[in-house]
């Protein structure tokens, strides 16, 4: 049930941090970080690791795209 849990913290982050690798709009991920540590953190819990293989995945997307755009845009 975490695993499940995690997976859909991850699609909804996953829904933010797609349209904010457009420029000017990076601030976006800063909105999904705090939903893909819950699913990190849900999917660490749970038995399974592939909710929280995604969540880092995704994770990284975002860090990567924050990091290119100096943390703003």
């Amino acid at each position: 049930m975490l695993n499940l849990l995690s997976f859909l913290f991850g699609i909804v982050s996953l829904a933010v941090v797609i349209p904010a690798t457009i420029p000017l709009l990076g601030w976006a991920n800063w909105l999904a970080l705090p939903l893909m540590v819950i699913g990190v953190v849900l999917g660490q819990l749970s038995s399974s690791d592939s909710g929280r293989n995604f969540n880092l995945v995704v994770l990284l997307i975002a860090v990567i795209r924050l990091s290119l755009g100096g943390g703003i845009i």
